[in-house]
């Protein structure tokens, strides 16, 4: 690990005001990720700023859209505390689901909601700093693009980058449309959840649509309709493993009929991918199985495979199917 600053404060704007000031310096909260980056060389910060001790850790609740209230997570909240939280369980079940499906519960303890959305890639060619990674140093190429890539993206990557984004909990948030809340040297405002992640095109070192120095204060979740959610997700193996595949489907029903669907894929994009032709197919349809799998096959489609994860196109159309299917029991 290279020598670095370290300072602490309990006012957002000084935070905002210090790592907006110094290209190199990064927020640390939980450090689950970041810590790990720096000790590997991966990522080389001249400073950190410890904001811990900011007052954004709270979950409220916001005002009520078509009969059910809203969700505000504090950024600086746990991820443990989130899933569990009455609120979140009650309201938002698939986000506790997907987010207890993520790490490990001592990770969890320690890992934060804002955190979480900005880890970095589990590419192991991230990782491996021999190895060129355009996502690490921009313009040294992708070494994943003609090596190993059987965990790497199926939709939306470039020739400048394969690698996908490896949260849980980002792709039930995608789902339920989220907001994301920051303050920055320019202000405060609001992300929608779609728009925050992006696809790697010419830069892929970029993973958000976050400006240098922006901090998360919270994870607005607005209240919906769907009565029905499940999040799955598909691994190696049963524990502290990234996903294959991962789908959160939320289902309003009524009846046998959907109204309308929500549905997000993890562990197959550069961001938590939401699979809209999927949901525009089922919009008025049965609720049945065979209409799940024409659904999910449309959505899969659009994949395009590297020579090593061509298995990832049955096995998301499996797992939309079966997602749809739990969600339907729930």
């Amino acid at each position: 690990m290279r020598p670095f600053k370290y300072s602490k404060t309990s006012e957002a704007s000084k935070a905002v005001s210090i790592v907006s000031g110094s290209p190199k310096a990064q927020f640390l909260a939980g450090g689950t990720n970041i810590l790990d980056l720096m000790k590997e060389d991966v990522e080389r910060p001249d400073q950190l700023v410890d904001i811990t001790r900011l007052q954004i850790n709270q979950v409220t609740t916001l005002a009520s859209v078509g009969g059910k209230a809203g969700v505000k997570l504090g950024a600086l909240g746990k991820n443990t505390e989130a899933a569990n939280h009455p609120l979140v369980r009650q309201q938002f079940p698939v986000l506790s689901q997907a987010i207890l499906a993520g790490a490990s519960a001592q990770i969890r303890n320690m890992a934060t909601n804002g955190g979480n959305l900005n880890q970095r890639t589990r590419c192991p060619y991230f990782y491996e700093v021999s190895m060129p990674c355009n996502k690490r140093e921009p313009g040294s190429g992708c070494s994943a693009l003609k090596g190993i890539n059987r965990m790497h993206a199926i939709f939306g990557w470039s020739e400048n980058c394969v690698a996908v984004h490896p949260s849980d909990m980002c792709v039930a948030l995608a789902a339920l449309d989220a907001k994301v809340e920051v303050q920055g040297a320019k202000g405060k405002r609001s992300i929608d959840f779609k728009d925050y992640h992006r696809l790697p095109g010419d830069q892929p070192e970029k993973d958000n649509t976050l400006e240098h120095g922006e901090l998360i204060t919270a994870i607005d979740l607005p209240g919906n309709s769907f009565n029905k959610s499940y999040y799955l997700k598909i691994r190696d193996r049963a524990s502290y493993a990234f996903a294959l595949v991962s789908v959160a489907a939320l289902l309003e029903t009524n009846g046998s009929t959907i109204r309308r669907a929500s549905i997000a894929l993890g562990g197959v994009a550069h961001k938590p991918w939401r699979a809209y032709e999927a949901e525009k197919f089922l919009a008025g349809k049965s609720a049945t199985a065979e209409n799940f799998r024409q659904a999910a096959e449309l959505e899969m489609k659009q994949a395009k495979t590297l020579a090593h994860n061509e298995f990832k196109i049955e096995l998301g159309v499996r797992a939309i199917v079966q997602a749809l299917n739990q969600a339907l029991e729930s």
